[in-house]
């Protein structure tokens, strides 16, 4: 069995979920997600918040089980506090800045590496070597930093490129002679 799934999902104060067949809508002062699950699982609201549970005993069904109540506990956690992922830039001269809808990077390229923002995505700067993502939704702040740190990952030898902030770089030793 699911420990996770068989947790009830509580709504906090001013959030809002509504249910139709396998979509479920929540709605919070950050504002409003949407996801509509898989048909292995029921999804049922009651006094204790939103309750997911298998249709049947099979393995994709209880597999899904869990996911599902993780996808819709994410979703109210991102309307009510939003999520967020920060990266830190390392390298002589690599930099990012923030302009209108674009974040400009560079990162030892000939070329800027421009990258534009997506909706529903904000992007700052605080520093010229830092860079914060944040959203609502935690599967798009998750690949947007993802494509970020994708145009130039974090090298093992002197770690220059873009990682997470949290992210330990397992650097390896020069050539010998």
């Amino acid at each position: 069995m699911s420990r996770i799934g068989k947790a009830p999902i509580a709504l906090p104060d001013g959030v809002t979920a509504a249910i139709d067949g396998q979509t479920v809508t929540v709605k919070g002062k950050k504002g409003e997600l949407e996801a509509t699950l898989v048909d292995d699982v029921t999804v049922a609201q009651g006094d204790e918040g939103v309750t997911i549970t298998p249709r049947d005993e099979s393995q994709r069904a209880r597999a899904m089980w869990g996911m599902s109540r993780s996808i819709v506990a994410n979703m109210v956690e991102g309307v009510t506090e939003g999520f967020q992922k920060s990266l830190e830039i390392n390298g002589v001269g690599y930099r990012a800045q923030v302009q209108g809808k674009d974040l400009k990077m560079q990162l030892g390229f000939s070329h800027e590496v421009v990258f534009p923002i997506p909706e529903g995505i904000d992007i700052k700067t605080p520093k010229p070597t830092e860079i914060e993502v944040s959203g609502i939704d935690k599967q798009r702040v998750g690949q947007v930093a993802a494509n970020i740190r994708g145009f130039r990952p974090p090298e093992p030898y002197k770690g220059k490129g873009v990682k997470y902030v949290d992210e330990y770089i397992f650097r390896k030793e020069g050539k010998k002679k």
